[in-house]
């Protein structure tokens, strides 16, 4: 595997990532692909050289080494890393796809100064969804990975020795794990990494649910708000009748002018 070119299109990604991405993809490299090309690789290189068993039966070792070994832990990791990551791509290709939308809009229309996306790697509207689904997929496939392993080797265990009863082996023999308690110690280390990126894959979507209910609140309480003032600017009080005119237009000289002189009759 080239891992140069996995760790540059993961790179690529960061930059539309939050924060909370951004600690994933760190403790990816450093604590998981790192780990994995500097020491895994080689602590799992002799595990089957070395598995012995106490018979020389012709095949026996190696059906013995199939049945405890299904798959190796180091291919099995090396196809988490890869299915954690290829999510990622999905953003990637989003925001590619916004790009070569806004050059061919451009490309239309010339003179415009318009343009269709603000910024094409801000998380609204389509790419939120993209971004959240490849945080489901990533989350989705940890603790797939996280399981198989489990259910192939009983609680992460690496045990010392192991008993095979397995065709061509004569009887119940004894084989012995090179390196048990190195590769019980890596293989810890490695799960508990794949947890800590599982709480930060989560942790992710919940704060970009959040964030979005956050801002779906204010922009409803925006509007709100403009209506009531639209309300208030729309409402006229009773406006005070001058003294000397009525709403008709009649002055009250023309009224008591007109009035009978209670006084003189």
């Amino acid at each position: 595997m080239d891992w140069k070119t996995l760790q540059g299109v993961l790179s690529g990604v960061n930059k539309y990532s939050t924060g909370f991405g951004r600690i994933w993809l760190s403790v990816v490299f450093i604590f998981r692909v790192l780990v994995y090309v500097v020491a895994a690789e080689k602590v799992w290189g002799d595990d089957q050289k070395d598995f012995d068993c106490n018979t020389r039966q012709p095949g026996c070792t190696n059906v013995c080494f199939d049945h405890f070994f299904p798959i190796s832990h180091i291919r099995l990791w090396a196809l988490q890393l890869i299915f954690i990551s290829t999510p990622s791509l999905l953003v990637v290709m989003h925001v590619a796809y916004r790009k070569e939308k806004e050059r061919k809009y451009h490309l239309r229309h010339p003179d415009t100064n318009t343009k269709l996306y603000e910024d094409a790697g801000k998380k609204h509207g389509g790419l939120w969804w993209t971004y959240l689904i490849s945080l489901l997929f990533k989350t989705v496939f940890e603790i797939a990975f996280l399981y198989i392993l489990h259910w192939i080797y009983e609680n992460f265990d690496m045990p010392k020795l192991v008993k095979c009863n397995e065709d061509p082996c004569p009887n119940v023999v004894d084989c012995y794990i090179a390196r048990p308690t190195e590769k019980r110690i890596f293989t810890y280390f490695m799960v508990g990494a794949s947890s800590l990126c599982i709480v930060i894959s989560i942790s992710e979507i919940l704060y970009l649910i959040a964030k979005r209910c956050f801002r779906f609140c204010m922009l409803h309480s925006g509007r709100k708000r403009s209506v009531l003032a639209k309300g208030k600017m729309d409402y006229h009080p009773h406006k005070l009748i001058h003294l000397n005119h009525l709403p008709n237009g009649m002055s009250l000289d023309h009224v008591h002018a007109s009035a009978p002189n209670l006084s003189t009759m």
